[in-house]
């Protein structure tokens, strides 16, 4: 069980890591495709993943406050279900280029590092 949680936990990172780093540096685009979320939101929403994406692994791994590994991870879930949320709502397609399908995917993710660190 805890190869697999570290297998969730590293994977869990890297797409935290890119996909926070892409809603801080490119929230122009982001903001011409969905209308509903302003710049700064974008920028605060990517600042929060990369936040959760370091502390989904590094606390755990060098063993220093190891709590704050499933409380980033339980931030992250709840961060990718609202926006999961939004998706929903304003994304029709059923598609692999749909963000929806890859945000339920992260959350589900996110929800059972949670758990399984707790």
């Amino acid at each position: 069980m805890n190869i697999l949680l570290w297998t969730a936990q590293g994977a869990l990172a890297l797409l935290c890591l890119s996909g926070g780093a892409y809603k801080t540096l490119k929230f122009d685009e982001l903001s011409k495709q969905m209308r509903a979320v302003s710049h700064g939101r974008w920028r605060a929403i990517g600042l929060l993943e990369i936040a959760c994406g370091i502390l989904l692994i590094v606390p755990a791994a060098v063993n220093w406050m190891p709590f704050l590994t499933p409380l980033a991870a339980a931030a992250l879930g709840l961060e990718t279900f609202a926006l999961s949320g939004l998706y929903a709502r304003h994304s029709r397609k059923l598609t692999a280029a749909n963000p929806l399908v890859w945000s339920v995917a992260m959350a589900l993710m996110a929800v059972f590092v949670a758990y399984g660190r707790s």
